[in-house]
């Protein structure tokens, strides 16, 4: 009686307790660490170049929360308008484009090399740097955040916008999550295959002389 799933043979019982019943794993090639290094630097450095695009688009696309200066007051032009609410939106959109375009094309240039750690290491740093300096960008470049300075240069009367602002700081990490969804997707559907190991039983000799 022979064992499930083992070869019949004079030699077979001998081969499985000569080598054991499993053949040792073939040991792992370690990528040297500067490449890496640099291919996670290189990564991220485009996330944050990336960033400064975004945070001028975020500045024009951004609706305004538009005052106005009263006799007595600095007041709303729509109290109940949702400008704040989609300021955080179009933020969170810009972020989502970026997240889909950093990994479209980290995967792209690093799909024959296998992809690694740097790379998402490197989507992540570079999603959360681009996220940061869009946010502070556009805040920047913006309307000034000194509301009493802006009514007097304004005049009574006259509506003037105030300083665009990101409410919802987990819009900040909507890029870096994106990144790391969409590698994900892209390397299990797309990605670089291993060759599927041989069965425990293939010793030496069988694969040096294959059955004819």
């Amino acid at each position: 009686m022979t064992v499930p799933n083992t070869p019949a043979g004079p030699d077979a019982g001998a081969d499985s307790f000569e080598g054991g019943p499993y053949l040792p794993e073939p040991p792992r090639v370690r990528r040297p660490l500067l490449p890496e290094l640099l291919i996670g630097g290189l990564i991220t450095a485009a996330g944050a170049l990336l960033g400064l695009l975004v945070g001028v688009l975020w500045l024009h696309l951004a609706p305004r929360v538009m005052l106005v200066a009263g006799t007595d007051a600095i007041r709303y032009v729509d109290p109940e308008g949702e400008q704040r609410a989609g300021a955080d939106t179009v933020f969170a959109l810009l972020g989502l484009g970026a997240g889909l375009l950093t990994a479209l094309v980290a995967f792209l240039l690093t799909r024959r090399r296998g992809g690694g750690i740097s790379v998402a290491v490197g989507l992540a740093a570079g999603g959360l740097a681009g996220s940061a300096i869009a946010w502070k960008l556009g805040m920047r470049l913006g309307p000034s955040t000194n509301v009493l300075a802006d009514a007097k240069r304004a005049g009574q009367g006259v509506d003037f916008s105030a300083a665009i602002e990101l409410g919802a700081r987990g819009a900040l990490l909507v890029w870096p999550i994106t990144a790391m969804v969409v590698l994900l997707a892209l390397s299990a559907a797309f990605g670089k295959r291993e060759d599927d190991p041989p069965p425990y039983w293939a010793g030496p000799q069988q694969e040096e002389n294959p059955p004819g």
